[in-house]
């Protein structure tokens, strides 16, 4: 079972986070413009991916507040593994800019 402090917990809940955030930016935009999961994905890979990077920084902004959260309660070790990742999908982001 795992302890409520450890690394592991910290990279899944980084991983799952963004994931989350982006099923609310769709439920979002199913909403407000009516767009399917496959309207959205055609229209975040039009001219390459431009908008890609852009909705995964947004993405992660929840990530953040997960961090925040995590701090907050003094479970460093968790909220060093949802750092870990979120300097991963930075990184991504980063090459993804570079390399578009």
């Amino acid at each position: 079972m795992l302890k409520k402090d450890n690394l592991t917990l910290g990279m899944i809940l980084g991983f799952l986070t963004p994931v989350l955030a982006f099923v609310l930016y769709w439920i979002y935009a199913r909403v407000q413009k009516g767009y399917s999961f496959s309207q959205l994905l055609d229209l975040i890979s039009i001219n390459h991916f431009m908008l890609l990077p852009k909705v995964m920084s947004l993405c992660l902004i929840a990530n953040g507040l997960v961090f925040y959260l995590y701090t907050r309660k003094r479970r460093d070790i968790t909220a060093k593994g949802i750092f870990l990742v979120t300097m991963l999908y930075a990184i991504i982001i980063l090459l993804l800019k570079i390399f578009r």
